[in-house]
């Protein structure tokens, strides 16, 4: 009987990034659009949702570096395990379905650990978080997709 979850062969599917071109240029696609996106979500959407939820846990002021240190390792993780897939692949929805997963599976990893073992961390913030991670990291990819098999 076979797993879904196989993993002898996932080595083959993931591409070599020795100075690889096509990892740079989907970083360099997928930076502005995740961080446009996040701004947007963090800055105007969900702003007040958050500070009603935690905000005796926010900092006045962002960690940059912290932020900047994020971003770059989850856009290498998009680049590497979602787009360059697709790319592969030649499928807009192996971009979308790939990245709502890496999304939901990074995002959770954040969001249950806290629920697990934050004193009242709220069930609501986990929640929507998931959500927008799942929806984030899917948007992103496929819009880096498209942009990427645009320009060529």
């Amino acid at each position: 009987m076979g797993c879904i979850c196989d993993v002898s062969a996932a080595h083959h599917h993931i591409p070599e990034l020795q100075m690889n071109p096509l990892f740079f240029k989907l970083f360099a696609i997928a930076l502005p659009v995740f961080l446009a996106l996040d701004m947007l979500w963090l800055g105007v959407i969900s702003r007040q949702f958050y500070r009603d939820q935690i905000g005796g846990l926010m900092k006045t002021n962002v960690n940059w570096t912290a932020a900047l240190i994020f971003y770059v390792i989850f856009l290498c993780g998009l680049v590497v395990f979602v787009l360059l897939p697709a790319m592969e692949k030649k499928s807009w929805l192996t971009a979308l379905t790939l990245g709502a997963f890496f999304g939901l599976v990074t995002y959770a990893t954040y969001d249950l650990t806290n629920l697990a073992v934050a004193k009242n961390w709220p069930l609501a913030v986990t929640i929507v978080d998931l959500a927008w991670g799942t929806v984030l990291s899917a948007s992103v990819a496929t819009v880096t997709y498209f942009i990427a098999q645009k320009i060529g």
